[in-house]
């Protein structure tokens, strides 16, 4: 017996509602492999992609920061993957999708954040939305354009992962991710940005903790650890309650959790400070998007080809770090000044 197989007879003794890696399936049928289950293959694939490793230098919430503590999408990534496994653990669901699923969950999102991706929305002919760009990564740019194959239940919690200002818990089937292991990484990643991005603001001095309204202390907790450990046992306990219906949370501290969103929303998203620099980003990525526009074919990738060239740049743009954003703006703008 090969060793796939034994890890697959040991999923076995998961909860009767967990996705079992034996029964997923790919776009391309594949050879399975001698040591590793699928979803085990689909989360190898997604650590080793260049997208996942470009994370570490994509903007969460603060552009450029000043300290080497404030978060990036890769380590927001690495503390969605975190809340996710301990959630699925103790509802003995399947942890390798889960964490698949949620070290891919952001792989398509822009430099600068979700003000990069507004941006995006603007300029691409057929919108932006980054669970959708998500979703594109995979599929189609990484591999040189022969995509990861990723089995149809990480690239559905991918799809499905994301809730804007929207309800984090949903009736509609159809908006929802169909496994239980997708629906721990759409509410996870709520429960990490809510904590790790009321702590990036207070080490930013964007708010202080007198700020943070008392029903939220008092219900969820008044430090970091204590909120995450809050949440999490909660959403244990009401999913237990329903015999794993869906993942669940109770009334009382869900109606917390919208509250410290909106909370984030009014004091730090749409804060002074982030204001200001949203109006520097928006003018550099219209220079940027404008100059690759004039050569496109010096800078975009010749895959997909039956996509249109716009639909590509955006692809170039969104694939871009912080980093490389700002050092191309600054040999766009450099000329201008020099005479």
């Amino acid at each position: 017996m090969e060793i796939r197989e034994e890890l697959e007879i040991r999923e076995e003794s998961l909860n009767s509602k967990a996705s079992k890696s034996k029964n997923s399936k790919r776009i391309r049928k594949e050879e399975k492999s001698s040591m590793r289950t699928e979803f085990q293959r689909d989360r190898d694939r997604i650590l080793h992609s260049k997208s996942f490793r470009r994370l570490k230098h994509k903007t969460q919430v603060f552009i450029s920061p000043g300290g080497d503590h404030f978060r990036t999408r890769l380590t927001h990534t690495l503390e969605v993957s975190q809340i996710s496994r301990t959630i699925a653990k103790a509802l003995n669901l399947n942890e390798d999708l889960t964490e698949a699923i949620a070290l891919a969950h952001d792989l398509g999102h822009t430099p600068f954040g979700h003000t990069g991706e507004e941006i995006l929305d603007g300029l691409s002919d057929e919108g932006f939305r980054h669970y959708e760009q998500s979703l594109r990564v995979v599929d189609k740019l990484e591999y040189n354009g022969k995509g990861l194959n990723l089995t149809i239940e990480v690239r559905d919690g991918i799809l499905k992962h994301s809730k804007g200002i929207g309800p984090v818990i949903l009736e509609d089937k159809d908006r929802i991710p169909f496994t239980l292991e997708g629906q721990i990484v759409r509410i996870s990643d709520i429960v990490a940005y809510i904590n790790h991005d009321i702590d990036d603001a207070l080490r930013a001095e964007i708010i202080t903790r007198n700020d943070i309204p008392r029903s939220i202390t008092e219900a969820l907790g008044k430090t970091f650890a204590k909120r995450i450990d809050t949440i999490v046992t909660d959403i244990i306990y009401k999913t237990l309650e329903n015999n794993l219906e869906f993942i669940s949370i109770s009334d009382e501290i869900y109606n917390e959790v919208l509250k410290l969103r909106d909370f984030l929303f009014k004091k730090v998203y749409k804060s002074g400070v982030l204001e200001r620099e949203r109006g520097k980003i928006r003018g550099m990525l219209q220079a940027i998007f404008s100059y690759v526009s004039l050569e496109p074919e010096k800078f975009i990738n010749p895959y997909p080809e039956s996509d249109s060239i716009n639909r590509r740049i955006i692809d170039f743009i969104a694939g871009m770090t912080d980093n490389y954003a700002l050092n191309l703006f600054k040999l766009i703008a450099l000329p201008r000044y020099m005479y």
